[in-house]
């Protein structure tokens, strides 16, 4: 069987939207909003690395062993996603490939995680889309090593994903649209965290 693609867990924003709070510190279930993102991560079975800043670093240390945690100081990380992309697969330059996901993504299903990493073993990138919208995780085979480890500023890999052949994985996984920018954005992630015995409490 062949190797599987390292995740890169983007977890070094500002969270600017989101008000005085970070979050990925919010509550959510019985973690937190970046917690539940890395447990789905970690049951996956893929290897994977968090980018972060020291900031968040205990938050990750309850979930993540230290070798798997890359943090960048604030002046890299206001850099731009583009950026933590670059670090975060530069620190696993002998991965199969990556799959990019956005720390504040808790809703996404393993196996959503499972099909993309899968769909790279034939094409050089791949992405998760649900009811033809377009999601996360974003992967992409190892020979794009050099290419993603050039990124920077806010644009991500936008230009890489335009560039080459992208295959969508279709998932039956909301989660992989679901990311949580602003409060309201939160508050409907608890509603759909709850099981569905508590929805009318």
């Amino acid at each position: 069987m062949k190797q599987r693609p390292t995740i890169v867990v983007l977890a070094a924003g500002q969270s600017s939207r989101f008000g005085s709070a970070h979050k990925l510190e919010q509550p959510l279930a019985a973690s937190t909003v970046l917690g539940t993102t890395l447990a789905r991560v970690i049951a996956s079975g893929c290897p994977f690395i968090v980018v972060t800043t020291a900031r968040l670093l205990p938050l990750v240390l309850a979930e993540a062993a230290r070798r798997d945690v890359l943090v960048l100081a604030d002046e890299e990380a206001r850099r731009g996603v583009g950026h933590s992309i670059a670090a975060g697969v530069a620190e696993r330059p002998d991965a199969a490939g990556w799959l990019v996901l956005p720390g504040d993504m808790p809703l996404i299903e393993t196996t959503s995680l499972q099909a993309v990493a899968q769909a790279l073993q034939e094409h050089p990138v791949a992405y998760a889309q649900y009811r033809g919208r377009r999601g996360h995780p974003v992967g992409f085979d190892a020979e794009l090593f050099s290419e993603l480890i050039t990124l920077d500023g806010d644009e991500g890999a936008r230009r890489i994903v335009a560039r080459y052949p992208a295959h969508a994985v279709e998932v039956d996984d909301a989660g992989v649209l679901l990311d949580i920018d602003t409060p309201e954005d939160l508050a409907r992630a608890r509603g759909e965290a709850l099981p569905s015995s508590q929805h009318a409490a």
